[in-house]
Protein backbone atom coordinates (compact mmCIF):
# COMPACT_ATOMS: atom_id res chain seq x y z
CA UNK A 1 0.00 0.00 0.00
CA UNK A 2 1.35 3.60 -0.78
CA UNK A 3 2.03 5.90 2.33
CA UNK A 4 -0.40 8.76 3.22
CA UNK A 5 -0.24 11.48 0.92
CA UNK A 6 1.64 15.04 2.08
CA UNK A 7 -2.22 16.90 2.43
CA UNK A 8 -1.96 20.86 1.65
CA UNK A 9 -4.08 22.69 4.52
CA UNK A 10 -7.39 24.42 3.13
CA UNK A 11 -6.48 28.02 3.33
CA UNK A 12 -8.51 30.42 1.96
CA UNK A 13 -11.47 30.94 -0.34
CA UNK A 14 -12.15 27.77 -2.74
CA UNK A 15 -14.14 28.84 -6.14
CA UNK A 16 -16.89 26.05 -6.34
CA UNK A 17 -17.50 27.12 -10.82
CA UNK A 18 -21.14 25.49 -12.02
CA UNK A 19 -21.81 25.16 -15.53
CA UNK A 20 -25.21 25.21 -15.54
CA UNK A 21 -27.09 27.24 -13.21
CA UNK A 22 -30.47 26.16 -13.18
CA UNK A 23 -32.60 24.01 -10.39
CA UNK A 24 -29.96 22.18 -9.23
CA UNK A 25 -27.13 24.82 -8.94
CA UNK A 26 -29.20 27.44 -7.66
CA UNK A 27 -30.69 25.10 -4.84
CA UNK A 28 -27.05 23.98 -4.17
CA UNK A 29 -25.79 27.16 -3.40
CA UNK A 30 -29.37 28.53 -1.49
CA UNK A 31 -29.01 25.46 0.65
CA UNK A 32 -25.24 26.48 1.70
CA UNK A 33 -25.96 30.21 2.51
CA UNK A 34 -28.67 28.82 4.27
CA UNK A 35 -26.06 26.50 6.80
CA UNK A 36 -24.26 29.56 6.74
CA UNK A 37 -27.08 31.30 8.98
CA UNK A 38 -28.06 28.21 10.25
CA UNK A 39 -31.15 28.55 9.12
CA UNK A 40 -31.36 25.50 7.04
CA UNK A 41 -29.70 21.57 7.60
CA UNK A 42 -27.06 19.98 5.17
CA UNK A 43 -29.57 16.91 5.25
CA UNK A 44 -27.84 14.01 2.79
CA UNK A 45 -24.16 15.55 2.73
CA UNK A 46 -21.96 13.47 4.34
CA UNK A 47 -19.01 16.03 4.47
CA UNK A 48 -21.20 17.88 6.57
CA UNK A 49 -23.33 15.22 8.72
CA UNK A 50 -21.74 12.31 8.11
CA UNK A 51 -19.63 10.20 10.75
CA UNK A 52 -16.51 7.67 9.91
CA UNK A 53 -15.55 5.24 12.23
CA UNK A 54 -11.69 5.00 13.23
CA UNK A 55 -9.90 2.43 15.03
CA UNK A 56 -11.51 -0.68 16.81
CA UNK A 57 -15.31 -0.56 17.78
CA UNK A 58 -14.47 -0.82 21.35
CA UNK A 59 -11.90 2.78 21.17
CA UNK A 60 -15.54 4.83 20.34
CA UNK A 61 -13.43 6.94 17.91
CA UNK A 62 -16.89 7.81 15.76
CA UNK A 63 -15.71 11.71 14.67
CA UNK A 64 -17.66 13.74 11.85
CA UNK A 65 -16.35 13.67 8.20
CA UNK A 66 -16.01 17.63 8.26
CA UNK A 67 -13.81 17.51 12.08
CA UNK A 68 -11.44 14.04 10.64
CA UNK A 69 -10.23 15.62 7.42
CA UNK A 70 -9.38 19.24 6.71
CA UNK A 71 -12.41 20.57 4.54
CA UNK A 72 -12.91 23.98 2.87
CA UNK A 73 -14.97 26.16 5.69
CA UNK A 74 -18.57 26.86 4.13
CA UNK A 75 -18.09 30.36 4.93
CA UNK A 76 -15.10 30.19 3.07
CA UNK A 77 -16.98 29.13 -0.48
CA UNK A 78 -17.30 31.54 -3.62
CA UNK A 79 -19.94 30.28 -6.17
CA UNK A 80 -19.76 31.54 -9.67
CA UNK A 81 -20.95 30.01 -12.78
CA UNK A 82 -22.21 30.13 -16.28
CA UNK A 83 -25.65 29.51 -17.76
CA UNK A 84 -27.77 30.26 -21.38
CA UNK A 85 -30.06 32.34 -19.53
CA UNK A 86 -29.46 35.58 -17.68
CA UNK A 87 -31.27 35.51 -14.34
CA UNK A 88 -29.64 35.40 -11.05
CA UNK A 89 -29.66 32.92 -8.53
CA UNK A 90 -32.92 34.48 -6.90
CA UNK A 91 -34.37 34.48 -9.99
CA UNK A 92 -33.24 31.31 -10.97
CA UNK A 93 -34.50 29.81 -7.97
CA UNK A 94 -37.79 31.26 -7.86
CA UNK A 95 -38.64 29.95 -11.77
CA UNK A 96 -37.19 26.70 -10.44
CA UNK A 97 -40.10 26.71 -7.90
CA UNK A 98 -37.67 23.59 -5.58
CA UNK A 99 -37.43 25.57 -2.61
CA UNK A 100 -40.34 27.84 -0.45
CA UNK A 101 -40.39 31.31 -0.41
CA UNK A 102 -39.65 31.39 3.59
CA UNK A 103 -36.81 29.79 2.73
CA UNK A 104 -35.25 32.28 -0.13
CA UNK A 105 -36.31 35.78 1.04
CA UNK A 106 -33.71 35.71 4.01
CA UNK A 107 -31.57 34.52 1.21
CA UNK A 108 -32.33 37.11 -1.68
CA UNK A 109 -29.64 39.90 -1.23
CA UNK A 110 -26.81 37.32 -1.53
CA UNK A 111 -28.62 35.43 -3.96
CA UNK A 112 -29.18 38.26 -6.07
CA UNK A 113 -25.66 39.33 -6.35
CA UNK A 114 -24.70 35.56 -7.76
CA UNK A 115 -25.13 36.38 -12.01
CA UNK A 116 -24.49 33.61 -14.14
CA UNK A 117 -21.74 34.18 -16.99
CA UNK A 118 -22.42 33.92 -20.41
CA UNK A 119 -22.43 29.92 -21.48
CA UNK A 120 -20.54 28.01 -24.20
CA UNK A 121 -23.90 26.59 -25.81
CA UNK A 122 -24.18 24.52 -29.08
CA UNK A 123 -27.75 23.95 -29.86
CA UNK A 124 -27.87 20.76 -31.27
CA UNK A 125 -26.28 19.05 -28.46
CA UNK A 126 -29.75 19.83 -26.06
CA UNK A 127 -32.06 20.79 -29.06
CA UNK A 128 -35.10 21.36 -26.65
CA UNK A 129 -33.24 24.50 -24.84
CA UNK A 130 -32.90 27.95 -26.58
CA UNK A 131 -30.49 29.94 -24.39
CA UNK A 132 -29.72 33.90 -24.67
CA UNK A 133 -27.13 34.35 -22.65
CA UNK A 134 -24.63 32.98 -24.61
CA UNK A 135 -20.50 33.44 -25.81
CA UNK A 136 -19.56 34.30 -29.94
CA UNK A 137 -16.41 33.02 -30.27
CA UNK A 138 -15.67 31.61 -33.58
CA UNK A 139 -14.22 28.60 -32.56
CA UNK A 140 -14.14 25.84 -30.12
CA UNK A 141 -10.96 26.57 -29.33
CA UNK A 142 -11.63 30.34 -28.76
CA UNK A 143 -14.55 29.38 -26.41
CA UNK A 144 -11.70 27.24 -24.47
CA UNK A 145 -9.94 30.23 -24.05
CA UNK A 146 -12.77 32.43 -22.96
CA UNK A 147 -13.80 30.64 -20.40
CA UNK A 148 -10.19 30.47 -18.94
CA UNK A 149 -9.75 34.30 -19.14
CA UNK A 150 -13.67 33.96 -16.92
CA UNK A 151 -12.46 31.43 -14.30
CA UNK A 152 -8.71 33.36 -13.89
CA UNK A 153 -10.71 36.70 -13.52
CA UNK A 154 -13.04 34.93 -10.66
CA UNK A 155 -10.58 33.98 -9.16
CA UNK A 156 -8.62 37.06 -8.98
CA UNK A 157 -11.55 39.72 -8.07
CA UNK A 158 -12.89 36.97 -5.60
CA UNK A 159 -9.82 36.90 -3.73
CA UNK A 160 -9.57 32.38 -4.12
CA UNK A 161 -6.72 30.84 -3.37
CA UNK A 162 -8.19 27.83 -5.22
CA UNK A 163 -11.35 26.45 -7.77
CA UNK A 164 -13.02 23.39 -8.19
CA UNK A 165 -15.99 23.05 -11.33
CA UNK A 166 -19.13 20.57 -10.70
CA UNK A 167 -20.70 20.50 -14.19
CA UNK A 168 -25.04 20.86 -13.27
CA UNK A 169 -26.01 21.62 -17.02
CA UNK A 170 -28.14 19.26 -19.28
CA UNK A 171 -27.54 15.88 -20.48
CA UNK A 172 -26.63 16.36 -24.43
CA UNK A 173 -27.00 14.14 -27.10
CA UNK A 174 -25.82 10.73 -27.15
CA UNK A 175 -22.04 11.03 -28.28
CA UNK A 176 -20.68 8.34 -30.55
CA UNK A 177 -16.88 7.53 -29.77
CA UNK A 178 -14.24 9.52 -32.13
CA UNK A 179 -10.83 9.70 -33.28
CA UNK A 180 -10.81 12.93 -31.54
CA UNK A 181 -11.22 12.12 -28.66
CA UNK A 182 -8.10 9.99 -28.32
CA UNK A 183 -5.08 12.39 -28.07
CA UNK A 184 -4.50 15.48 -26.74
CA UNK A 185 -2.96 16.63 -30.24
CA UNK A 186 -6.27 15.56 -31.91
CA UNK A 187 -8.91 17.01 -29.80
CA UNK A 188 -6.66 20.68 -29.86
CA UNK A 189 -6.76 20.03 -33.25
CA UNK A 190 -10.71 19.01 -33.59
CA UNK A 191 -11.23 22.63 -30.72
CA UNK A 192 -9.70 24.26 -33.66
CA UNK A 193 -11.77 22.64 -36.77
CA UNK A 194 -15.17 23.12 -34.62
CA UNK A 195 -15.05 19.32 -34.62
CA UNK A 196 -18.86 18.27 -34.07
CA UNK A 197 -17.75 15.26 -31.82
CA UNK A 198 -16.93 18.14 -29.13
CA UNK A 199 -19.91 19.07 -27.45
CA UNK A 200 -20.11 22.20 -24.81
CA UNK A 201 -19.42 20.00 -21.71
CA UNK A 202 -16.17 18.95 -23.18
CA UNK A 203 -15.24 22.60 -23.85
CA UNK A 204 -16.07 23.62 -20.27
CA UNK A 205 -14.06 20.27 -18.75
CA UNK A 206 -10.73 20.77 -20.67
CA UNK A 207 -10.76 25.18 -20.36
CA UNK A 208 -11.05 23.92 -16.13
CA UNK A 209 -8.62 21.06 -16.44
CA UNK A 210 -6.32 23.73 -18.57
CA UNK A 211 -6.42 25.92 -15.45
CA UNK A 212 -5.73 22.69 -13.40
CA UNK A 213 -9.04 23.32 -11.88
CA UNK A 214 -10.78 19.86 -10.63
CA UNK A 215 -13.76 18.77 -12.51
CA UNK A 216 -16.68 16.46 -11.13
CA UNK A 217 -19.08 15.70 -14.16
CA UNK A 218 -22.72 15.49 -12.73
CA UNK A 219 -24.60 14.77 -16.20
CA UNK A 220 -23.89 11.76 -18.04
CA UNK A 221 -22.12 13.47 -20.78
CA UNK A 222 -18.88 12.12 -22.14
CA UNK A 223 -17.42 15.18 -21.10
CA UNK A 224 -14.46 14.28 -18.95
CA UNK A 225 -14.87 10.39 -19.86
CA UNK A 226 -12.79 10.56 -22.90
CA UNK A 227 -8.75 9.42 -23.37
CA UNK A 228 -7.82 13.00 -24.22
CA UNK A 229 -9.14 14.47 -21.17
CA UNK A 230 -7.37 11.33 -18.77
CA UNK A 231 -4.76 12.63 -20.42
CA UNK A 232 -4.66 15.92 -20.23
CA UNK A 233 -5.84 15.44 -16.35
CA UNK A 234 -2.72 13.21 -15.91
CA UNK A 235 -0.14 15.91 -17.04
CA UNK A 236 -1.31 18.67 -15.34
CA UNK A 237 -2.24 16.73 -11.61
CA UNK A 238 -5.84 17.59 -11.96
CA UNK A 239 -8.76 15.14 -10.64
CA UNK A 240 -11.82 14.41 -12.56
CA UNK A 241 -14.40 12.19 -11.44
CA UNK A 242 -17.99 11.18 -12.63
CA UNK A 243 -20.76 10.90 -14.05
CA UNK A 244 -24.03 11.62 -13.62
CA UNK A 245 -25.22 12.16 -10.25
CA UNK A 246 -26.89 9.33 -8.41
CA UNK A 247 -30.44 10.69 -7.16
CA UNK A 248 -33.85 9.32 -7.37
CA UNK A 249 -34.50 5.89 -9.21
CA UNK A 250 -30.78 4.99 -9.52
CA UNK A 251 -30.09 5.61 -5.45
CA UNK A 252 -33.02 3.09 -5.09
CA UNK A 253 -31.76 0.08 -7.24
CA UNK A 254 -27.95 0.33 -5.94
CA UNK A 255 -29.69 0.05 -2.05
CA UNK A 256 -32.25 -2.55 -3.16
CA UNK A 257 -30.14 -4.54 -5.35
CA UNK A 258 -27.45 -5.58 -3.48
CA UNK A 259 -29.90 -6.51 -0.95
CA UNK A 260 -31.41 -9.51 -2.86
CA UNK A 261 -28.18 -10.19 -4.25
CA UNK A 262 -26.93 -10.48 -0.79
CA UNK A 263 -29.76 -12.78 0.08
CA UNK A 264 -29.59 -14.78 -3.52
CA UNK A 265 -33.03 -14.38 -4.35
CA UNK A 266 -33.40 -14.35 -8.40
CA UNK A 267 -34.84 -11.00 -9.91
CA UNK A 268 -36.84 -12.31 -13.60
CA UNK A 269 -37.52 -8.35 -13.92
CA UNK A 270 -36.93 -4.55 -13.32
CA UNK A 271 -38.99 -1.88 -14.73
CA UNK A 272 -38.98 1.87 -14.29
CA UNK A 273 -40.22 4.59 -14.88
CA UNK A 274 -40.13 8.27 -14.10
CA UNK A 275 -42.38 11.35 -14.84
CA UNK A 276 -40.82 15.05 -14.03
CA UNK A 277 -41.13 18.29 -15.63
CA UNK A 278 -38.31 20.18 -14.86
CA UNK A 279 -35.67 21.63 -17.25
CA UNK A 280 -33.88 18.30 -17.29
CA UNK A 281 -37.00 16.55 -18.15
CA UNK A 282 -38.08 18.39 -21.06
CA UNK A 283 -34.26 18.23 -22.43
CA UNK A 284 -34.75 14.36 -22.09
CA UNK A 285 -37.75 14.63 -23.94
CA UNK A 286 -36.06 14.01 -26.85
CA UNK A 287 -35.22 10.52 -27.48
CA UNK A 288 -31.34 11.79 -28.33
CA UNK A 289 -30.89 13.36 -25.07
CA UNK A 290 -32.89 10.11 -23.61
CA UNK A 291 -30.30 7.76 -25.00
CA UNK A 292 -27.64 9.10 -23.13
CA UNK A 293 -29.08 9.04 -19.94
CA UNK A 294 -30.64 5.45 -20.39
CA UNK A 295 -26.93 4.13 -20.91
CA UNK A 296 -26.14 5.70 -17.70
CA UNK A 297 -29.15 4.32 -15.57
CA UNK A 298 -28.87 0.61 -17.27
CA UNK A 299 -25.62 -0.39 -16.32
CA UNK A 300 -25.73 -0.52 -12.35
CA UNK A 301 -27.64 -3.67 -12.26
CA UNK A 302 -25.48 -5.44 -14.45
CA UNK A 303 -22.30 -4.77 -12.68
CA UNK A 304 -24.01 -5.45 -9.20
CA UNK A 305 -26.05 -8.92 -10.06
CA UNK A 306 -23.15 -10.20 -11.89
CA UNK A 307 -25.40 -12.53 -14.30
CA UNK A 308 -22.45 -14.27 -15.86
CA UNK A 309 -21.24 -14.86 -12.14
CA UNK A 310 -25.06 -15.96 -11.14
CA UNK A 311 -26.67 -17.40 -14.52
CA UNK A 312 -29.73 -18.76 -12.57
CA UNK A 313 -30.61 -15.47 -10.80
CA UNK A 314 -30.03 -12.83 -12.97
CA UNK A 315 -29.04 -14.59 -16.42
CA UNK A 316 -32.64 -14.11 -18.28
CA UNK A 317 -33.45 -10.70 -16.27
CA UNK A 318 -35.39 -8.14 -18.60
CA UNK A 319 -34.33 -4.53 -17.08
CA UNK A 320 -36.22 -1.46 -18.90
CA UNK A 321 -36.43 2.48 -18.40
CA UNK A 322 -38.36 4.95 -19.04
CA UNK A 323 -38.63 8.77 -18.40
CA UNK A 324 -41.70 10.99 -19.21
CA UNK A 325 -41.93 14.63 -19.33
CA UNK A 326 -44.66 16.21 -17.56
CA UNK A 327 -44.94 19.78 -16.50
CA UNK A 328 -47.24 19.90 -14.02
CA UNK A 329 -44.78 18.06 -11.75
CA UNK A 330 -41.88 20.39 -12.08
CA UNK A 331 -39.12 19.33 -9.97
CA UNK A 332 -41.13 16.58 -8.23
CA UNK A 333 -39.72 13.84 -9.41
CA UNK A 334 -41.86 9.89 -9.15
CA UNK A 335 -40.28 6.95 -9.89
CA UNK A 336 -42.20 3.54 -10.08
CA UNK A 337 -40.33 0.42 -10.12
CA UNK A 338 -42.04 -3.17 -10.44
CA UNK A 339 -39.05 -5.52 -9.34
CA UNK A 340 -40.08 -9.73 -10.55
CA UNK A 341 -37.97 -11.97 -8.01
CA UNK A 342 -37.66 -15.45 -7.61
CA UNK A 343 -37.16 -17.38 -4.14
CA UNK A 344 -37.58 -20.77 -2.99
CA UNK A 345 -37.87 -23.79 -5.31
CA UNK A 346 -38.31 -21.18 -7.74
CA UNK A 347 -41.80 -19.24 -6.54
CA UNK A 348 -42.50 -15.63 -7.65
CA UNK A 349 -42.54 -12.93 -5.86
CA UNK A 350 -42.67 -8.77 -6.36
CA UNK A 351 -41.53 -5.20 -4.94
CA UNK A 352 -43.38 -2.71 -5.74
CA UNK A 353 -41.70 1.22 -5.32
CA UNK A 354 -43.13 4.48 -5.87
CA UNK A 355 -40.15 7.63 -5.24
CA UNK A 356 -41.89 10.78 -4.57
CA UNK A 357 -38.68 12.86 -4.69
CA UNK A 358 -37.54 16.28 -5.11
CA UNK A 359 -34.54 15.82 -7.75
CA UNK A 360 -32.67 18.74 -6.69
CA UNK A 361 -33.07 18.54 -3.01
CA UNK A 362 -31.21 15.59 -3.75
CA UNK A 363 -28.73 16.41 -6.26
CA UNK A 364 -28.03 19.63 -3.97
CA UNK A 365 -25.84 17.67 -1.01
CA UNK A 366 -23.74 15.50 -3.73
CA UNK A 367 -22.54 19.07 -5.40
CA UNK A 368 -21.27 20.01 -1.95
CA UNK A 369 -19.48 17.09 -1.24
CA UNK A 370 -17.81 16.55 -4.53
CA UNK A 371 -16.92 20.21 -4.45
CA UNK A 372 -15.38 19.84 -0.65
CA UNK A 373 -13.93 16.47 -1.91
CA UNK A 374 -12.33 17.41 -5.13
CA UNK A 375 -10.76 20.45 -3.59
CA UNK A 376 -9.30 17.64 -0.85
CA UNK A 377 -8.21 15.62 -3.40
CA UNK A 378 -6.15 18.36 -4.87
CA UNK A 379 -4.70 19.17 -1.94
CA UNK A 380 -3.49 15.68 -1.50
CA UNK A 381 -2.10 15.58 -5.02
CA UNK A 382 -4.19 13.17 -6.22
CA UNK A 383 -4.95 13.06 -10.11
CA UNK A 384 -7.21 11.60 -12.90
CA UNK A 385 -10.25 9.87 -12.00
CA UNK A 386 -11.36 9.90 -8.69
CA UNK A 387 -12.99 6.28 -8.37
CA UNK A 388 -13.23 6.57 -4.42
CA UNK A 389 -16.19 9.36 -5.21
CA UNK A 390 -17.88 6.84 -7.25
CA UNK A 391 -20.35 6.90 -4.08
CA UNK A 392 -22.31 10.17 -5.97
CA UNK A 393 -22.28 8.88 -9.42
CA UNK A 394 -24.93 6.73 -11.81
CA UNK A 395 -22.15 5.97 -14.13
CA UNK A 396 -18.90 5.58 -12.36
CA UNK A 397 -15.40 6.18 -14.32
CA UNK A 398 -12.47 3.87 -13.54
CA UNK A 399 -9.08 3.35 -14.28
CA UNK A 400 -8.81 1.42 -17.77
CA UNK A 401 -10.03 -2.32 -18.13
CA UNK A 402 -11.70 -1.90 -14.69
CA UNK A 403 -14.86 -2.45 -14.02
CA UNK A 404 -17.21 0.04 -12.19
CA UNK A 405 -18.47 -0.41 -8.52
CA UNK A 406 -21.95 0.46 -8.16
CA UNK A 407 -22.72 -1.36 -4.94
CA UNK A 408 -23.35 1.91 -2.61
CA UNK A 409 -22.55 -0.18 0.58
CA UNK A 410 -18.84 -0.82 -1.27
CA UNK A 411 -18.64 2.50 -2.51
CA UNK A 412 -19.18 4.19 0.93
CA UNK A 413 -16.54 1.67 2.15
CA UNK A 414 -14.35 2.88 -0.51
CA UNK A 415 -15.15 6.37 0.12
CA UNK A 416 -14.49 5.89 4.09
CA UNK A 417 -11.41 4.07 3.22
CA UNK A 418 -9.85 6.37 1.53
CA UNK A 419 -10.43 9.39 3.49
CA UNK A 420 -8.61 6.82 6.42
CA UNK A 421 -5.46 6.16 4.53
CA UNK A 422 -5.29 10.04 3.37
CA UNK A 423 -5.26 10.76 7.00
CA UNK A 424 -2.84 7.97 7.88
CA UNK A 425 -5.62 6.21 9.77
CA UNK A 426 -5.93 1.92 9.56
CA UNK A 427 -8.18 0.57 7.23
CA UNK A 428 -11.63 -0.76 8.44
CA UNK A 429 -12.27 -4.49 7.09
CA UNK A 430 -15.43 -5.46 9.35
CA UNK A 431 -13.23 -8.84 10.04
CA UNK A 432 -13.63 -8.46 13.16
CA UNK A 433 -12.07 -11.77 14.43
CA UNK A 434 -9.73 -9.74 16.63
CA UNK A 435 -12.46 -9.59 19.48
CA UNK A 436 -13.18 -12.92 19.99
CA UNK A 437 -9.03 -14.37 20.24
Amino acid sequence: MKPPPKLAKADGKLAVFLPGMGAVASTFIAGVLAARKGIGSPIGSVTQMGTIRLGKRTENRVPLVKDFVPLQDLNAIEFAGWDIFPENAYEIAQNAKVLDREHLEPLKAELEAIKPMKAVFYPQYVKRLHGTHVKTEPTKAAMVEALREDIRNTIKERGCTRAVAVWCGSTETYMEPSPVYDTIESFEKGLLENDDAITSSMIYAWACIKEKVPFANGSPNLCVDIAAVHELARINDVPIAGKDFKTGQTLMKTILAPGLKARLLGIKGWFSTNILGNRDGEVLDDPENFKTKEISKLGALDHILQPKVYPELYGDLYHKVRINYYPPRGDSKEGWDNIDIVGWMGYPMQIKVDFLCRDSILAAPIVLDLALFMDLANRAGFRGVQEWLSFYFKDPMTAKKLYPEHDLFIQSMKLKNTLRWTMGEELITHLGNEYYD
